[in-house]
């Protein structure tokens, strides 16, 4: 039997359909923080670039989300820039990491990167870890695993329908208080 997942650092599920998968990763995308780093495994056609549409979807991004497989890397503009790299072809992601790229993993945005262990060696040590599984023609087992020191995933530990709180900054000002809230004291005022 598996040992149970350390709660705040490691998740698994099932999904029983794509747009399960892509509704978790949105939910996921919520903890990100600008210079995050997704590393996906799982095997052909097991819901890599199906999981990165969901965080996509929960970055803000809009428009169409793809697998770079042959363009290598896509780049999306959202409130939290995405960067999707596949490293399917080792040589050519172990090229372009070397060759300037790898700025890529821990810049402004949240990179995501399918066949992780294909470029390992790049990875920074503090990374979210995705593993998919087919368990079935629809269905999909997911392990996710956060690699650093805080309960990163500890939101996602009540469920994966529990409400999250976005980890981004929002860029629209906080709504005003409820009209029942006290007034804040005027600055320096003693308390």
């Amino acid at each position: 039997m598996a040992p149970e997942p350390r709660v705040g650092f490691e998740l698994e599920l099932g999904t029983d359909s794509s747009d399960a998968t892509e509704a978790f990763a949105a939910r996921f995308a919520k903890l990100l923080r600008a210079g995050d780093v997704v590393a996906l495994h799982g095997e052909l056609g097991a819901g890599k670039t199906c999981f990165v549409r969901g965080l996509a979807a929960g970055l803000g991004v809009e428009g169409p989300v793809s697998s770079p497989t042959f363009t290598l890397m896509h780049a999306y503009e959202g409130p939290l820039p995405l960067n999707h790299l596949d490293a399917w072809m080792a040589e050519r992601g172990e090229a372009f990491l070397s060759d300037g790229g790898a700025d890529w993993l821990r810049g402004e945005g949240v990179s995501a990167i399918e066949w992780a262990e294909r470029v390992a060696g790049w990875l920074p040590a503090e990374r979210f870890e995705v593993r998919l599984e087919h368990a079935g023609p629809e269905q999909r087992r997911l392990r996710v695993t956060w690699t650093g020191d805080e309960p990163r995933l500890a939101p996602l530990a009540h469920g994966p329908s529990a409400p999250v709180e976005p980890a981004i900054p929002a860029r629209i000002p906080p709504p005003n208080p409820p009209p029942h809230a006290p007034p804040s004291p005027p600055s320096g005022a003693l308390s």
